[in-house]
């Protein structure tokens, strides 16, 4: 089967980027973004980047929902969206890394089609939020419906970066950087906002059948550690990585060696 292009929309609508040229498909579902479109330019670049010590291995398909949502779409239709543009693009089943919101997606994806996802890396998410991670996310989207998209950046950073002077300068310096290129239009940011806050996925775990990994932080302010030992003990073939004295998704060398290893088996 011959690589998509670098960037594109499949005939549904999702976008996704490839980036490497590994013999292997890897699928990387995205936390929230601010547009619904393929990254470019810097943004692409910065993605090579990040996701850079797979590309060794791998080619990596990063996806990112269709635009144009409308009110009242729920995350398993989004996964139904992302089944459907992977189906006969690729050879499936694939491995998936679902990140944040991105990974809420991803249970709904293993739940409803065990046909797509052969291993599953659940990557600073759990089987729903904590309640401050809901009311960064709710404040955030409530702030882009207004085109306060800095504001709405500093709302959703906040829970990841600590209370000091280093982390406020932090937390200035990327909310300006993520507001870069907003959207005119915030629907998409308020649907799939809205979509997770009713991500209750406890009672659905067990459906999940590809061997799963759940990795994160544990000061992550999004997901306690008691949510993140929740969703590995619900799914029947899970491994649960928990890092001390990290935050949301724990990113480093470590994570990365973990993540490899599970997905090599």
């Amino acid at each position: 089967m011959e690589l998509l292009s670098p960037a594109g929309l499949f005939p549904n609508g999702v976008g996704y980027n490839r980036f490497g040229r590994g013999r292997t498909p890897l699928v990387i579902l995205q936390g929230l973004v601010w547009s619904h479109r393929p990254l470019r330019g810097w943004e692409a670049l910065a993605a090579r980047h990040e996701w850079g010590w797979l590309l060794r291995q791998r080619t990596v398909y990063l996806l990112v929902p269709r635009s144009g949502l409308s009110e009242g779409t729920t995350l398993s239709d989004m996964a139904r969206d992302y089944a459907q543009a992977l189906s006969g693009a690729l050879p499936l089943p694939v491995d998936v890394i679902g990140t944040s919101t991105g990974g809420s997606v991803a249970q709904h994806l293993a739940a409803d089609h065990p046909q797509v996802v052969r291993r599953l890396v659940l990557h600073g998410t759990g089987h729903t939020l904590s309640p401050r991670g809901k009311a960064a996310q709710l404040r955030c989207a409530a702030l882009a419906a207004r085109g306060c998209w800095r504001d709405a950046s500093a709302a959703l950073l906040e829970p990841m970066l600590p209370a000091t002077p280093l982390g406020r300068l932090s937390l200035a310096i990327q909310a300006w950087r993520m507001s870069w290129g907003a959207p005119a239009d915030a629907q998409d940011v308020t649907v799939t906002v809205q979509a997770e806050d009713a991500h209750a996925f406890a009672d659905r775990l067990h459906e999940i059948a590809a061997p799963t990994l759940v990795i994160d932080g544990e000061e992550d302010g999004f997901y306690t550690p008691a949510i993140l030992r929740e969703t590995a003990a619900g799914i029947p073939n899970a491994r649960l990585i928990l890092y001390p004295h990290r935050n949301h998704g724990a990113p480093g060398p470590q994570l990365q060696h973990d993540i490899l290893a599970f997905l090599q088996g």
